[in-house]
């Protein structure tokens, strides 16, 4: 069979190339050396009596000093002040952020809500985040929260650090900009970033009209994660490539501040925020080395795999990033994305089937139509399906793929949904489960279900 036209493939014909990092570092977990000032490194050592420039060495630990070689997280920094120095924190307002479940009241219905609706005064990034739910305890290293963010001013004067976990980011709408103690990270929608814990940083939203842009907002998802940190999959008989490749990840090289100022840095900690009084940019790291790093992914470079005979695949061949659990091939947290790709099976129903799973699916749609929900699922939407709640494509979707010709394959162009999906049941925020924005008639789209059983094969 000769390949579709242009217009006919998945992508629409368009190139998938992203715009590089700047100077970036490309591969997953690499161990990075970069200096934004000539011989900035020590060579040889980490610690010198008198490092260059008279830079002060630090490390930051990402995981325990004697974890396994394969597994261990951590980068030296050489920078013009140590991380200590700032003033005494003091509890601020949470707003919207939260890291305790225990109390929510969740019930198992499928959950689905609208996007946020945009800031009513000036919001930044982490003034605009809302929990949705979560599981575990930041304290215990175990378990996720799940946030949305919707801002609309960058931040300037003001520094985040997030003690509690590794943020995953995936923008729906507008760019982000993330100044790092390590350099700078451009993140745009269809990519996604992820930054360490405890790495300091700030945000700036170069598409918001507050910065010149055309966007009344930025807005996004958020998975924060208390436990191991993000990893790529083994691909057993899968081989040696596919899905998303080392080589795609890029993190940025070094680039630092030297500013002085009355400025804020804001921690998360134990699931509070905190905020301290600083002197100068934390983001004045003029050196680094090693592996505790952010970096950016391209969704669009996910070399999608799937059936090419019968039968709908599961979910998990769609596996960009997971964080392990203590249970040997089973996942705390997994990174799933449904991007362009054609579906080929013949004499099978091509959505993914009706399902119960032991798992509980976090949904959330960046551009498109997610291809099993063909009405009330919008881009900056989400959906809930905790474990073992039933659930699948609605009737509108049932009777177009069961009377659809299987003898031609089936382009789906111009779509990436995704899903944080875990082990355990995510419990919902009560200013999740009562916002205006939770759609209370989702179930409605399975009641037009109706029974077609004639007692005949």
């Amino acid at each position: 069979m000769a390949p579709p036209p242009a217009s006919d493939r998945p992508d629409g014909g368009r190139s998938a190339e992203p715009a590089p990092v700047a100077n970036g570092q490309t591969g997953f977990g690499n161990q990075f050396a970069t200096e934004a000032l000539p011989g900035a490194l020590p060579i040889g050592r980490n610690s010198p009596q008198r490092c260059p420039y008279g830079l002060y060495a630090e490390q930051i630990s990402g995981t325990a000093f004697t974890a396994p070689r394969a597994h261990n997280r951590r980068t030296w920094l050489y920078r013009l002040r140590p991380a200590a120095v700032h003033g005494a924190f003091e509890p601020i307002d949470n707003r919207l952020i939260t890291a305790d479940f225990s109390g929510a009241l969740t019930p198992p219905d499928p959950m689905r809500w609208r996007p946020l609706p945009l800031p009513a005064a000036p919001t930044d990034f982490i003034d605009g985040w809302f929990t949705v739910g979560g599981h575990g305890d930041p304290g215990q290293q175990s378990g996720c929260a799940i946030h949305l963010y919707s801002a609309n001013r960058s931040m300037r004067d003001r520094f985040f650090c997030n003690s509690d976990g590794e943020l995953l980011v995936v923008p729906q709408s507008g760019r982000l900009r993330i100044l790092t103690e390590l350099g700078v990270l451009d993140i745009a929608p269809l990519q996604i970033g992820l930054i360490p814990r405890g790495l300091r940083f700030r945000v700036e939203l170069p598409d918001c009209v507050a910065e010149g842009g055309t966007l009344a907002d930025a807005r996004g998802y958020l998975c924060e994660n208390f436990g191991a940190p993000f990893q790529l999959p083994d691909l057993g008989p899968i081989g040696a490539n596919g899905l998303a490749a080392a080589r795609d990840f890029e993190t940025p090289r070094a680039a630092f501040e030297d500013r002085e100022g009355d400025f804020e840095l804001v921690n998360k900690f134990l699931g509070r925020l905190w905020a301290a009084r600083i002197g100068h940019s934390p983001l004045d790291v003029v050196a680094w080395h090693g592996n505790h790093a952010p970096c950016r992914y391209d969704l669009r470079r996910f070399n999608v795999l799937g059936s090419i005979s019968f039968d709908h695949p599961d979910p998990s061949i769609f596996l960009v990033l997971h964080s392990p659990s203590d249970t040997p091939g089973v996942s705390a947290i997994d990174f799933v994305i449904f991007p362009p790709r054609i579906l080929a099976m013949e004499d099978t129903f091509r959505p993914p089937w009706f399902h119960r799973n032991v798992a509980s699916e976090f949904m959330g749609l960046i551009q498109g139509v997610y291809d099993a929900k063909a009405e009330g699922f919008v881009p900056g939407g989400a959906s809930l399906h905790n474990c073992l709640s039933g659930h699948g494509p609605d009737a509108e979707t049932f009777l177009k793929a069961s009377q659809a010709d299987t003898r031609q394959p089936h382009y789906i162009r111009d779509t990436m949904a995704f899903m944080f999906e875990t082990r355990l049941p995510i419990r919902v925020t009560p200013a999740a489960l009562h916002s205006p924005q939770r759609q209370l008639d989702y179930a409605r789209g399975w009641q037009g279900l109706r029974k077609h059983f004639d007692g005949e094969r």
